[in-house]
């Protein structure tokens, strides 16, 4: 059995630990992420012939020297944050917390769970979720700027805008102001140059936009047809599952994506709630795609309206339709790769960074088990499928 070696990664330094196939330690050691430092880290794994790299979060601050191990053709499995911090609290008793407890918890994650993730970065989801990461954040920028509009046009435009403002909308808005003042006209000044900023970031979340819808469609993706999901909401969806086959159920899939209610009951009362864990990223896809569908009449409309008659209130509706739309998902995930994989693309896509968010393995707690609803038929198709 290979020596595992458990990382605590961080910005500038990472602190391993090595144990034996007992859980007992070998060796021990923190090092720098420079160069040098990282130099020295390998050259201590290289001192087991038959070693296994565990890394705590490799989506997040781990993710820079998860993937340098994988490049330099390391064996590199992807521990989840909530599992290392559950063994943590077993091993020490008190869940104190250092990187050297922070290794030694990752390695016995590693030693004791089957099914961990495996590092293996797709490049072409890799470049998609930096793109989609791009995209959101240009969504926020525009969001921020539109806010800051609303503000100053309202100090110069009796009323202000309206909620949904366009750079075009706010440029004939500004075109009949013309304050006289120092104080108007630097407000003034100040929303052209807003408006400006707008223009610059609404081409650029435009361009985001075509780069996305083509990487989709040259992945084989068909996500784009399900009535709610954009360019960005396939690629964060195909960036952050990557293989859907590491999900073995489509339980399993919505309880990663919080969308898979969970069991709030008390004595005679019977209710389920939504989870506050899972990727909060596909989460949000799933929401929108939800929302989109109740502004149209599609069947996640009707789905809805059914819950609501039943005597659900309007979140529990929601709900109820976010798992459903979950389903969907996998189901088109899935066939998609199928097909993929059929065609001759070289078997499974891989995996991606997200797998650190929520339990991906197969012994995930019991809070954290899907509680489907009751069997009712699938939606059925809205522009082929919903």
């Amino acid at each position: 059995m290979p020596v595992i070696i458990g990382m605590d990664p961080h910005k500038r330094s990472a602190t391993i630990e090595v144990i034996d196939e007992r859980g007992e330690m070998i060796t021990a050691g923190k090092f720098g992420t420079d160069q040098i430092g990282y130099a020295e880290m390998l050259a201590t794994g290289h001192r087991f012939s038959d070693r296994v790299w565990a890394v705590e979060g490799c989506n997040g601050v781990g993710r820079h020297i998860a993937h340098r191990l994988v490049h330099d053709g390391e064996t590199v499995l992807d521990v989840p944050a909530k599992l290392s911090a559950q063994v943590r609290v077993f091993a020490t008793g008190n869940g104190r917390k250092t990187d050297p407890v922070d290794a030694h918890s990752v390695a016995l994650v590693a030693l004791r769970t089957p099914n961990l993730v495996r590092l293996q970065p797709d490049p072409e989801l890799v470049v998609m979720g930096m793109l989609v990461d791009r995209r959101d954040e240009l969504g926020r920028a525009r969001t921020q700027t539109v806010n800051r509009l609303h503000g100053l046009l309202l100090e110069l435009f009796p009323g202000g805008a309206k909620k949904f403002l366009s750079a075009t909308q706010a440029r004939a808005i500004v075109a009949t102001i013309k304050p006289r003042d120092i104080v108007g006209k630097t407000r003034r000044r100040l929303v052209v140059e807003l408006i400006a900023e707008l223009e610059t970031i609404d081409r650029k979340m435009k361009t985001a936009d075509k780069d996305l819808r083509e990487l989709v469609i040259a992945r084989g993706s068909t996500l784009l047809d399900l009535h709610g999901i954009g360019p960005s909401g396939a690629a964060r969806l195909l960036a952050d599952v990557g293989d859907i086959h590491r999900f073995s159920t489509r339980d399993r899939f919505a309880s990663w994506n919080g969308t898979a209610p969970l069991d709030a009951s008390s004595g005679e009362q019977q209710r389920h709630r939504l989870p506050r864990a899972g990727n909060r990223r596909i989460n949000r896809t799933l929401h929108i795609m939800g929302v989109v569908q109740l502004r149209n009449p599609t069947a996640g409309r009707v789905y809805f309206d059914g819950k609501k008659a039943a005597g659900k209130t309007s979140m529990e509706a929601m709900r109820a339709l976010k798992r459903r739309l979950s389903n969907v998902v996998y189901a088109r995930m899935l066939a998609d790769q199928t097909r993929r994989e059929a065609a001759g693309s070289g078997g499974h896509s891989g995996t991606t960074l997200q797998s650190s968010v929520t339990g991906l393995t197969s012994d995930t707690g019991p809070s954290d088990k899907p509680q489907p609803e009751p069997a009712v038929a699938q939606l059925t198709p809205a522009r082929a499928t919903p």
